[in-house]
């Protein structure tokens, strides 16, 4: 959306938000600051970045409200489950309202008037228009550029292929619970840092989150990362799924994959308003928003 904008194919949106958690891959970092320089920058459209804050350190940090993040649990009677699910609404939902309504003239806790309002895009293709929905607060309004241009998944992966940008990296936290077999395996083998960071941090989090050990309220079981509710570094990272081999399928058929790997978690990033973890995980409820 934001090419398209700076490209004159979309009208010319006042501003881009990056709802930044403090933990994306370092691949999506670099990724940021090229889209800032190369196609942003030239626009004349302001990147903003926004922050609640750094969420691995803050699940770790005894002395911080805990946004809780959809962690598997095995409870001490071997029965499965997962934790409450708020780092989206905390991290990314949160850190954008705010800057929205500071764009508007009135921060928090200022009221709105009526009628003064955002126009935000939300970069929902045509194979998901099931997931495009109104802003839940009346000074942000929603519109879905990808669907208007009947745009699907691959219309779009095509279209950044042309402009040079196919190497456009999938927005998470480095350590998401939903993330699938594929994007694990991503982690440890290309970047042997980051994958030491989530196997350390998924050692930290087995006793549950660190203010509520601290306070007496312990987990009643044990918390990982992965699904198969074992240590990361044991995990079954290398078995693939029967939905990866669809992907790869359609990627070979020159197909874009708009797999979700319910086996294995969520093949997509993590958007602020259209999170694929909501519908599979249960109630456990791009990074980018456009304003205009």
């Amino acid at each position: 959306m934001l090419a398209l904008s700076a490209e004159g194919i979309l009208p010319k949106v006042d501003y881009a938000i990056f709802a930044d958690t403090g933990w994306e891959p370092k691949a999506v970092y670099t990724h940021l600051e090229r889209l800032e320089k190369e196609v942003a920058e030239p626009a004349g459209i302001p990147v903003l970045r926004v922050s609640s804050g750094n969420i691995r350190n803050d699940a770790i940090d005894p002395e911080h409200r805990f946004a809780s993040m959809p962690l598997y649990t095995l409870n001490k009677d071997g029965r499965p489950g997962m934790t409450r699910r708020q780092c989206t609404g905390e991290y990314k939902i949160k850190p954008i309202k705010k800057k929205v309504r500071e764009l508007l003239g009135y921060p928090y806790p200022a009221r709105i008037p009526k009628g003064v309002f955002v126009e935000q895009w939300v970069g929902i293709s045509t194979d998901e228009f099931h997931r495009a929905k109104d802003a839940d607060v009346k000074y942000m309004r929603n519109r879905h550029p990808l669907i208007d241009l009947n745009w699907s998944r691959s219309d779009c992966v095509r279209y950044l292929t042309s402009i040079g940008l196919a190497d456009t990296p999938k927005s998470s936290c480095l350590g998401c619970p939903f993330h699938g077999n594929q994007q694990w395996r991503n982690i440890r083998d290309t970047s042997p840092d980051e994958w030491a960071d989530v196997v350390a941090f998924d050692a930290a989090i087995r006793q549950g989150n660190a203010r509520a050990n601290a306070a007496g309220n312990r987990l009643l079981g044990e918390a990982f990362l992965h699904r198969s509710r074992v240590p990361l570094d044991e995990a079954p990272i290398d078995h693939v799924t029967a939905a990866e081999w669809a992907a790869r399928q359609q990627e070979l058929d020159g197909q874009a994959a708009a797999v979700e790997e319910l086996e294995n978690g969520v093949v997509d990033g993590c958007s602020p308003w259209a999170c694929r973890g909501d519908a599979e995980h249960e109630p456990v409820q791009d990074d980018f928003g456009l304003a205009s």
